[in-house]
């Protein structure tokens, strides 16, 4: 696609536009936000302000023209989230915050865009800055720009190193941390690398800079047509201090020089699509004795009746489960029209426990066909604002006429700040883009909520080729990894590295991949020492015709669990009177040393139908089953995991 960069003159937003060239993106100009006249450096939340007085040379060296725009917003909103979360809030330039700095980068990108209508997608250096992100995205949401965003959650010392290896020439012009002094303002990445990496020993300083420890200027990179080079620069100190003064170089003087044809074939290091975890699960798998169910043998073609739901609720300690969702009379209405009704009912249900949208974490969604998939999208989008909840959606036989079917847990408390949202809507090599309205991460107290994942490559969201379902496993649980270690970090050292597994679903289109997602499973959660609590359930389709898709649901500790059932678990059972119709059905059983398994399946001429799940402790005698119930047609009986 067509790009914009925005672009500081730093190392991290011109290494990133040497990332989109690899990923085939073509760059056609470039925006930057600055002080006022008169004004070298200010502290803005959002933009780097030092060096601005060479962006026109950053500019120049990548031959596109420079488009500016002076910061005249301050930090308003100045929380983990930007915008309203309000229903039908429409995604517009009001949906903004007036006077907020980030209201700059909206009018700025507008221009930008007004004068080169065939740009899509907008190149941005976050590493690390979640508060960063989340506005920049919110702005190019609103300009239906695709963010690119390449460094984003890399290790910061193999990510510098990576750079200083690319021939990126970058050398500090603002110094503002520990052991970082006025004597190092001037000096290049690969001089100062041994340094920086010492104060991260020491002081758990950023590598990259990601604290606000220092700044850059890129001299030169490989997109870069020619190079920069200073002829006059005097050193500024902003504030005295005997272990981090604030310093900043002042660029004077510097002109551009013609580059050797050997500057620019230098190789790029594009970062591993598999973590070795992963890599094990995809060659270790096949070999792993996983337990298989022989469906087929286990066949018994009898009449069952299969249920006309009417939609459950139900209510345990702080949590709302809202299941069987759909609308009753569908009669002539348009699949966007079900939809809306749909969350209209939801939302009526909400009511009755004092709630709204706003409450709600996570939403499974049940479709008659992928088909649907694009109207639900577009009736979600008039709902959800900022911070969505996470989702899952699958593909099943539901009873005709509906076409959709819901499941929502909500949070019962008005007070919403222990909820927080990962809603990463940037490409990047860490994990898919959610760019759809979900978020892929909502935690709220102990439990953290992740969208159901499938195996795409983040970078290009596309499936790998030739497919696998080995490979595709992997990646979708390395995705789930990747996103709860990032919400963990969000939510603090005391919350990092604590996020256990609690509950997985692996929706599986294929039976004969039961095997093999089996054992990719149990390897990626033997290696983490987890108990692999999972259960695999069979469906139509999968979003994209993926081959599987994973759900998890993690604990992170944030509070004693011993208000929970025991093992740490909530349930739910309700039960209702239903039309009863004619059916089929086919069960199954097994056990291994942790969990007792046993599933049923009725059917009525379609592929899949109503799933019928539970979990035993073969250690706990009790005989009532334990776990949850999915409908993929109609069920009469509903048990949730909270």
């Amino acid at each position: 696609m067509h790009i914009v960069a925005l672009l500081s003159g730093g190392k991290d937003s011109c290494y990133n536009l040497v990332h989109c060239a690899e990923n085939g993106h073509v760059l056609v100009a470039a925006a930057s936000l600055g002080p006022a006249l008169g004004r070298e450096e200010i502290d803005s939340y959002m933009y780097q302000t030092v060096g601005q007085d060479a962006i026109e040379l950053v500019a120049q060296a990548l031959g596109v023209p420079l488009y500016r725009r002076v910061i005249a917003g301050s930090a308003l909103a100045q929380g983990s989230e930007y915008g309203s979360r309000k229903a039908n809030v429409s995604q517009s330039s009001s949906s903004g915050i007036v006077g907020d700095e980030t209201e700059d980068l909206y009018q700025l990108l507008l221009t930008v865009k007004d004068e080169h209508p065939e740009i899509e997608g907008v190149s941005v250096g976050a590493i690390l800055s979640n508060y960063q992100r989340v506005r920049v995205e919110h702005v190019c949401r609103r300009l239906s720009l695709t963010v690119l965003c390449y460094l984003w959650q890399r290790d910061q010392r193999e990510l510098l190193s990576e750079m200083i290896c690319a021939g990126v020439d970058a050398v500090l012009i603002k110094v503002a941390g520990i052991g970082l002094l006025p004597k190092h303002l001037g000096m290049t990445l690969k001089e100062m690398e041994p340094t920086l990496q010492n104060l991260n020993d020491l002081y758990g300083s950023h590598i990259c800079g990601e604290g606000g420890e220092y700044e850059t200027l890129t001299l030169d990179c490989p997109v870069f047509k020619r190079r920069i080079q200073l002829h006059k620069t005097e050193v500024v100190i902003h504030s005295f201090s005997d272990i981090g003064p604030v310093a900043y170089l002042r660029i004077l003087n510097g002109t551009l020089a013609e580059k050797d044809q050997g500057d620019m074939d230098t190789a790029i290091i594009v970062p591993s699509l598999l973590d070795p975890s992963s890599q094990m699960i995809v060659s270790a798998s096949p070999a792993v004795d996983f337990p298989h169910p022989t469906i087929l043998a286990d066949y018994k073609e009898q009449n069952m009746p299969i249920n006309q739901h009417h939609s459950i609720r139900s209510k345990q300690e702080c949590w709302v489960s809202i299941s069987n969702v759909q609308v009753e009379d569908v009669a002539d209405l348009s699949i966007e029209n079900e939809c809306a009704g749909c969350w209209r009912i939801t939302q009526s249900k909400l009511a009755e426990h004092f709630l709204d949208i706003s409450h709600i974490s996570h939403v499974n969604v049940y479709l008659s066909s992928m088909d649907h998939f694009p109207h639900l999208n577009a009736v979600m989008y008039k709902i959800f604002g900022t911070s969505p909840p996470t989702r899952a959606c699958v593909g099943v036989d539901l009873l005709p006429p509906n076409r959709v079917r819901l499941d929502i847990i909500a949070f019962s408390q008005s007070n919403l700040q222990d909820r927080r949202a990962l809603h990463v809507q940037s490409l990047s090599y860490w994990a898919p883009a959610n760019i759809g309205p979900y978020s892929q991460s909502v935690t709220v107290r102990e439990r953290m909520f992740v969208s159901g994942q499938i195996g795409l490559q983040p970078g290009s969201m596309t499936f790998p080729s030739p497919r696998s379902i080995s490979l595709e496993t992997a990646l979708a649980l390395q995705h789930t990894r990747k996103i709860a270690s990032a919400m963990s970090e969000i939510l603090g050292p005391s919350r990092l590295g604590r996020e256990t597994v609690q509950r997985a679903i692996l929706w599986l289109p294929d039976a004969n991949d039961i095997g093999t997602v089996g054992a990719a499973w149990r390897l990626s959660t033997e290696s983490y020492g987890l108990q692999p609590t999972g259960l695999i359930v069979g469906v139509k389709q999968l979003p994209r015709d993926a081959l599987v898709e994973a759900q998890l649901l993690y604990s992170i500790g944030m509070e004693s669990d011993d208000s929970d059932a025991d093992e740490n678990e909530s349930l739910t059972q309700t039960r209702g009177k239903h039309r009863k119709e004619r059916g089929t059905a086919w069960s199954t059983f097994w056990e291994d040393e942790y969990y007792q398994v046993g599933w049923e399946v009725l059917a009525s001429g379609g592929t899949s139908c109503a799933l019928v799940t539970f979990k035993r402790n073969p250690r706990n005698n009790s005989d009532s089953p334990r776990g949850f119930a999915v409908s993929s047609r109609s069920t009469g009986t509903s048990e949730k995991f909270l």
